[in-house]
């Protein structure tokens, strides 16, 4: 982790959602970037995803904290809404229960409810061939096509790799990608 947050101002949010995988642990890559492009960022994990990230050098990062749970009832917001949302590393666990529209962990049920409000969502998934070939995940990348979020996946993307070699793939990935996938910057919504 490199720098610390620049000041929020005016620029819109993104939200950077993680999944449970080891490229989880690069996310302040993602983050950098963003930030120089001008987003305010808020990190987001899944209970798994959370594992994998340093939860409190991507606060100093971001100026937020990660959240990964649920807020308690009457407890205030403590992340700004997002304007943007890029799901990163997005595994076959998450858009499987994403597009069965199953809101189990907060990371989830943001997606869920970004959907319905029409937020700009891309989701890059990095995952094996092995885990990649299950037809419900592919019918899931598909359908989350159809219904407007933009999905980086593909050789053209970034080339799937063998069972237990993961760990081996992670500094080439693409993470820019990502950023080029969103729609010019939004203002923000607040």
């Amino acid at each position: 982790m490199t720098a610390v947050a620049p000041p929020p101002g005016d620029r819109p949010v993104l939200y950077v959602i993680v999944c449970g995988s080891p490229l989880a642990g690069r996310v302040d890559r993602l983050v950098d970037l963003a930030h120089r492009d001008g987003w305010q960022v808020c990190v987001v994990a899944t209970p798994d995803g959370a594992k994998f990230v340093d939860r409190a050098a991507l606060a100093r990062l971001t100026g937020h904290p990660v959240r990964t749970t649920y807020k308690h009832p009457g407890d205030p917001d403590v992340l700004p809404p997002a304007d943007a949302m890029v799901v990163c590393p997005a595994t076959v666990n998450s858009v499987n229960k994403w597009t069965a529209g199953i809101t189990d962990t907060l990371a989830l049920g943001l997606l869920v409810e970004a959907q319905g409000r029409g937020t700009p969502i891309v989701a890059v998934p990095f995952t094996n061939t092995a885990m990649a070939a299950h037809p419900a995940f592919r019918a899931g990348l598909d359908r989350l096509r159809e219904w407007g979020v933009t999905v980086l996946f593909g050789d053209d993307v970034y080339p799937l790799h063998a069972p237990g070699t993961g760990d081996r793939h992670l500094d080439a990935f693409p993470w820019q990608l990502a950023l080029r996938a969103l729609p010019a910057r939004p203002l923000p919504t607040r």
